[in-house]
């Protein structure tokens, strides 16, 4: 099996070359860019598993890096930022990103993120080749996870990959309540470092999208626990 490849994006050589070199010291294999355009370029020739990406980039910045890739897909990101504003974390996280980190950050916290989301990829993988579909259905609504797709009322609805998961986890577990912790859980993992206002940015953003099912099913919340996915 080969080495599993990571794309480093960062305007800053420094800190690029020792996040490289903690990763190569685990078996990565790793390639850098300094902007946005070559980014996007290395990313399809490299085709890495997982991508670590600096907001502030020289040109196109990583928010739209990040808008760009996630027209056509569902790779890991790990978004950098000196910045530690609550907003910049939201809309990082709103964009597609899958996980968050101030710098300055420890390396090894980041190498153990790195684990966890390509853990957490992998499963999904194999989950999707031992089912020919992975989807569930209600009225007016399809949620396709071998292919991540959202189909609202007959039309394709635009989500980055951690809105339809979560959209997906609850539809597939009708009626049943789950916290905010158990959900940070279930889809960014254990050692995901954000706090529980991201699961509310993104059930509040599934809900824009999606609306309330004409009264047959709706996520509706559970004031002081968390959310659940009603069906009638």
């Amino acid at each position: 099996m080969g080495k599993q490849r990571i794309l480093v994006v960062d305007d800053d050589e420094n800190i690029a070359e020792l996040i490289s070199l903690y990763l190569t010291k685990e078996c990565f294999e790793v390639k850098t860019s300094g902007d946005g355009e070559s980014a996007l370029a290395e990313l399809k020739r490299f085709s890495p598993e997982l991508m670590i990406l600096d907001v502030m980039l020289p040109g196109i910045d990583g928010y739209e890096v990040l808008r760009r890739v996630r027209k056509d897909s569902v790779i890991p990101i790990i978004m950098l930022s000196a910045k530690g504003e609550i907003f910049d974390k939201v809309l990082g996280l709103e964009l597609g990103a899958d996980d968050y980190m101030e710098k300055p950050f420890d390396s090894k916290e980041l190498v153990a993120r790195v684990k966890a989301l390509l853990r957490r990829s992998g499963m999904n993988r194999r989950e999707s080749e031992d089912d020919d579909v992975k989807s569930v259905s209600y009225q007016d609504l399809e949620i396709n996870m071998t292919n991540y797709s959202v189909v609202y009322m007959g039309k394709n609805v635009d989500m980055p990959p951690k809105e339809i998961e979560l959209l997906y986890f609850l539809a597939s577990n009708p009626n049943r309540v789950y916290s905010r912790e158990q959900l940070l859980d279930s889809i960014w993992g254990y050692e995901f470092g954000g706090d529980t206002r991201t699961v509310d940015v993104h059930i509040k953003r599934i809900r824009e999208k999606i609306g309330e099912g004409k009264g047959q099913w709706r996520i509706s919340t559970i004031w002081g626990v968390g959310y659940k996915f009603e069906t009638q």
